[in-house]
Parts: C-alpha cells; structure tokens; sequence
C-alpha cells in the first residue's frame, strides 16, 4: 500500500524559510513520482511542483519558481520541498501526492486528477 506522510509545517515569519518532508513508502520500486500541491483556507488546491525520483526532471509552476524547490534523497523514500522567501500569502495546508503509473512526473503535474495518493497535509502559517 502506498503511503505519503508530509511533516514539517509549522509557524514562520515572512521572508524565513521552511522545509517539507514527504516520506514515500509503499511503491513496488523506487521509480515514482511526487507532486506538492496546497490549499489556502476558502480556496481549490493548487499545485506547486513535482519531482520524478528517478532523475527524469522536476517541474514547477510559474508561481513557484524562484522560492520553491523540490528534490529527493538518495535513498529515494523522501521528497522535499524547501520554500523561501515565505510570504503570508503562503499560508496553506500543503499536500504531496503520487500518480500510480511509475515514471515521470504527469504531464499536467499541477492537476490534482493525476494525481491516485495523498498525504494527510501540514500546515504552514506564515506571519506578517
């Protein structure tokens, strides 16, 4: 069985920084993908960017490039997402996601249809 667990959210200041943690556990092999995704209290999840673990690439929206970064360790069970810059307008519920066709990130990585598991979300609360 699949399984994602997000963690690391928490409560920053604007302009700090934080990472996320999404432990990947459950795939047949280590040739997956993962999707960050968020959603701000009265608004649709949005999607941030996603990271094939197998090097095929990474892949961002246009809102999250510059601040937002994803990678994978080496062991291939986790995926990060470090933000920077934070701003208040980031404050959301954020998600990781996996499609379960193995491979590279879905060409529409920023769709949540793509997407087949889900974490259980961490909150990120960023304060003015």
């Amino acid at each position: 069985e699949v399984q994602l667990q997000a963690s690391g959210g928490g409560l920053v200041q604007a302009g700090g920084s934080l990472k996320l943690s999404c432990a990947v556990s459950g795939f047949g092999g280590d040739d997956y993908s993962i999707g960050w995704f968020r959603q701000a209290p009265g608004t649709e999840r949005e999607g941030i960017g996603c990271v094939s673990s197998s090097g095929y690439g990474t892949y961002y929206t246009d809102s999250a490039k510059g601040r937002f970064t994803i990678s994978s360790n080496d062991a291939k069970n986790t995926v990060y997402l470090q933000m920077n810059s934070l701003k208040p307008e980031d404050t959301a519920v954020y998600y990781c996601a996996a499609p379960e066709v193995a491979g590279d990130c879905p060409g529409r990585f920023d769709s949540l249809d793509e997407y087949d598991y889900w974490g259980q979300g961490t909150q990120v609360t960023v304060s003015s």
